[in-house]
């Protein structure tokens, strides 16, 4: 099985559970949300090994803070679940779009020193995937119209914290954050870039914006 399919059909379990829990709610989604957290913390002690104890500190509120903020989401306001799919929506197209983008159009490298896969052409095609499919999910149903705007600009949010972990690794001389998603590599290789639209969207809420 080459690695494109076993990417292709790992996304598909992952998004799977994540829409079928956050659609549940409650406690179902609050366990995975945990779980979620408690493996990135894991991953991220094992990337930042003798690093410091302020590392592990780091480590504990960058799993903690992304996980209050999705439950706050989810169970906040008047779109709670439609805002919340609009977060995954968000993230999960900017993934998609930086990585067929980068694949096909290539160029100049984004972060050479930090990345040397990622590319502005990946970068733009994260932004145009999250701007599309985020605004078309919006349109859809009518949520706030300051998501148009923040769909592709949370894009670029989601692709920082892509190349955050990715100097992580490099600083720790590791290619993934684990071996246990096929085609992926850990779970915070795939949820680097959810971290920062799940923050960036709560904090919007917290201030009455959205």
């Amino acid at each position: 099985m080459n690695d494109l399919l076993k990417r292709t059909l790992a996304g598909i379990v992952m998004i799977a559970v994540a829409l079928v829990t956050a659609v549940i709610g409650g406690t179902w989604f609050a366990v995975l949300v945990a779980a979620a957290a408690a493996v990135m913390f894991y991953e991220w002690s094992r990337i930042v090994r003798g690093w410091g104890f302020h590392w592990m500190v780091a480590g504990f509120g960058y799993a903690l803070i992304p996980a209050l903020a999705l439950l706050w989401i989810r169970e906040r306001g008047e779109h709670k679940l439609e805002l919340l799919l609009w977060v995954f929506i968000v993230t999960w197209a900017t993934d998609i779009g930086a990585y067929f983008a980068g694949r096909t159009i290539g160029g100049p490298k984004l972060a050479p020193a930090i990345s040397p896969n990622k590319t502005w052409a990946g970068l733009a095609g994260g932004m145009i995937a999250a701007g599309l499919l985020g605004g078309a999910w919006v349109v859809a149903l009518g949520l706030p119209r300051l998501l148009l705007l923040l769909a592709p600009l949370f894009a670029i949010g989601a692709q920082l914290g892509d190349l955050f972990e990715s100097g992580l690794k490099r600083r720790a001389g590791v290619k993934d954050s684990g071996t246990w998603l096929p085609g992926h590599g850990g779970l915070l290789d795939r949820l680097d870039g959810l971290v920062p639209v799940a923050m960036l969207t709560a904090g919007f809420m917290l201030v009455g914006w959205l």
